[in-house]
């Protein structure tokens, strides 16, 4: 449409199946360069990716002709083709059901990407669960426990 601007940032937030460490260090770069075509070839632009062996952040300036559930499919189902293609993984790879989508302000983009590089540093310190937690507290977001993704030990919350 003419004259419509946007300026919409989001951090995309996933886990691995299980909350397994199966994303290797090994190949993480080229997955994350594979995630970054597919948000450049569907016209958001990558502002981050990071993460850790049972997550990944994708941070994104988010065009809003395409629906964020559409967004996420395409980069679960096209990277589980991917890394069983590659055989990165001895393993079944997959990502869980499931998401976080967190929206930010522009002056808060710095900010962002430095959380997101500095996610080796931030989880000697904190767990993925106790993260997300903070995460959806901190976006007032209403949840349970029992629709979080698929933690090893849920019993334990």
């Amino acid at each position: 449409m003419a004259n419509t601007y946007t300026q919409l940032d989001v951090q995309l937030v996933f886990a691995v199946k299980g909350k397994q460490s199966l994303i290797n260090k090994a190949w993480k770069d080229e997955l994350y360069k594979y995630i970054t075509g597919i948000v450049q070839n569907n016209k958001h632009k990558m502002l981050r990716i990071n993460g850790m062996p049972d997550h990944v952040h994708i941070f994104i300036g988010y065009n809003p002709n395409q629906l964020i559930p559409d967004l996420v499919e395409e980069i679960k189902t096209s990277t589980n083709g991917f890394i069983k293609m590659k055989k990165f993984c001895p393993y079944a790879f997959s990502w869980q059901n499931g998401y976080g989508a967190f929206s930010y302000g522009r002056s808060q983009r710095n900010a962002v990407i430095n959380y997101i590089e500095g996610q080796e540093e931030h989880h000697k310190r904190k767990t993925f669960r106790d993260e997300y937690i903070e995460m959806l507290k901190k976006f007032e977001i209403d949840y349970k426990v029992e629709y979080l993704f698929d933690f090893l030990d849920v019993d334990s919350w």
